[in-house]
């Protein structure tokens, strides 16, 4: 089978799932234009542990984790099966690494997860699981795990970062479409450094802390880079900006 690309995604509010967007659309063309995965890996922001975790359930749950949201959020479903065997795969690699990693069985897919594959894979019909990142995890050891992981993508599973490009909520303004300054200018020299090859680094970044007060959500990013292969071309799907501070840009690694 042939290497699977690596994929970062902005997840955006969990109201991305009931408002797609352009970002939303995107991704849905994407995922129609891709060679079928054996099964998805997730590392979200929305899951953060002692260790790395890595979900094994077959029939993971739909996590709600979010709280005052309208009704209808909280009705949706994605029932895509797990895959107990790349998942054992998965943690077989990042024990070989020597990553402290075990497996957890009764893990679901959070919002994280299952809001960006509600619409690249609409239907729900790949097996998906999930891999937590520590909490002492820095940028250095998210390339570093990214890499544990990149022979998944050799045996048909794409793995993704799902995270946000920019992800201030002290400065959330909902209905705000229009981007603050700081806010293009991050995510212009995120693409600019991950184009050229060079995995960015959150605290050369002009208004890095700004646009990232804690760094779950920028973490991923630098998982999935540091699971691409040497010398991935790296294409932007720019989804523009949400709530004047969430910049919902993805990234494909394509070897």
């Amino acid at each position: 089978m042939k290497r699977l690309p690596t994929l970062f995604v902005s997840h955006g509010a969990p109201t991305y799932a009931l408002a797609p967007g352009l970002a939303g659309a995107q991704l849905r063309a994407l995922g129609q234009r891709l060679p079928r995965p054996a099964a998805i890996a997730v590392v979200s922001a929305h899951w953060q542990a002692s260790e790395v975790k890595v979900g094994s359930s077959s029939r993971p749950a739909t996590v709600h984790d979010f709280g005052g949201f309208p009704p209808p959020l909280y009705a949706l479903r994605y029932p895509a099966p797990g895959q107990p065997e790349l998942a054992q795969r998965a943690l077989r690699l990042l024990q070989q690494a020597g990553w402290a990693a075990s497996a957890d069985p009764e893990r679901g897919l959070d919002h994280g997860a299952w809001v960006p594959l509600l619409h690249l894979y609409p239907a729900a019909d790949i097996p998906v699981f999930q891999i937590a990142m520590p909490h002492d995890l820095d940028e250095a050891g998210a390339l570093r795990l990214g890499r544990a992981l990149s022979p998944l993508a050799d045996a048909g599973v794409l793995l993704v970062g799902s995270g946000s490009l920019t992800h201030n909520l002290r400065e959330v303004r909902f209905g705000d479409g229009a981007g603050d300054a700081y806010v293009t200018a991050f995510a212009d020299w995120v693409r600019d450094r991950l184009q050229a090859g060079e995995p960015p680094r959150l605290a050369q970044a002009p208004q890095g802390r700004r646009a990232h007060p804690s760094d779950e959500h920028w973490l991923p990013l630098l998982v999935a880079a540091g699971a691409a292969a040497p010398g991935a071309v790296v294409e932007e799907l720019d989804g523009g900006v949400e709530h004047g501070v969430l910049a919902m840009r993805s990234y494909l690694f394509q070897a």
